[in-house]
């Protein structure tokens, strides 16, 4: 019977050669799972840009080995090449999403969502040492460091979700609704929501350059919200 914890799909695409030597370079040869999902989750948060712009929620905006080439990713797409390697490696994985009202966004973003609720927040949810446990590899620690916000570890013990404050004890992340975990990108729901809450965000194709706009809003006077 084939097991769809560690099974390639059209989003988790480690069948091809790149996504697997990611995953084989970066989890390495030694240790157990749990030391090899670790590893793999920091090559993840910190190797792949944090970028919610320019990919469509779409089989190609997602899937792993788009995100690992382009070199950046949204939550969803990070938690998808997570996976992915972690597949790559024997060790089963799921995706797991929640609906989230996110702090952490530019003025520009902002506008063209019109709301700071962010849906179908996704994280990877990984077996190790008998049990099932959350990592998001969203933020890379440079954006971290702009924005002020705790970077986000993983020990492959405990769940490693979004802290609720700042390093200035400020809000960041509030979760609303937990939509649970799925063996494969519920892509079709997605659309349906993102149709229905984001209408700005139809047809715009790239609406903005995120690097540019963390710079331009973290530096100079005040720094950091």
């Amino acid at each position: 019977m084939i097991d769809s914890t560690l099974s390639p799909t059209p989003f988790l695409d480690f069948d091809r050669d790149d996504v697997a030597r990611f995953a084989r370079e970066h989890a390495g040869s030694r240790g157990s799972p749990l030391e090899r999902a670790v590893r793999l989750y920091y090559a993840v948060r910190d190797g792949i840009r944090y970028d919610p712009y320019g990919a469509g929620v779409s089989v190609e905006g997602i899937r792993a080995s788009n995100t690992l080439a382009a070199g950046r990713g949204w939550c969803v797409s990070k938690s998808v090449l997570l996976g992915a390697a972690c597949r790559a490696e024997g060790i089963p994985a799921r995706l797991g999403f929640a609906d989230v009202r996110n702090h952490l966004s530019t003025e520009n973003m902002r506008a063209i969502m019109k709301t700071d609720v962010f849906y179908w927040h996704g994280y990877t949810s990984i077996e190790l040492e008998g049990r099932w446990v959350k990592a998001t590899p969203a933020f890379n620690v440079e954006l971290c460091d702009k924005f002020g916000l705790l970077p986000l570890e993983f020990d492959g013990r405990s769940d490693s979700l979004y802290h609720p404050f700042d390093h200035e004890g400020q809000r960041h992340m509030e979760y609303l609704n937990d939509r649970g975990s799925f063996d494969d990108v519920p892509i079709e729901a997605m659309q349906a929501t993102f149709a229905e809450h984001y209408p700005g965000l139809s047809g715009v194709g790239r609406p903005g350059d995120f690097d540019a706009e963390v710079e331009a809003e973290t530096s100079g006077p005040g720094g950091a919200r």
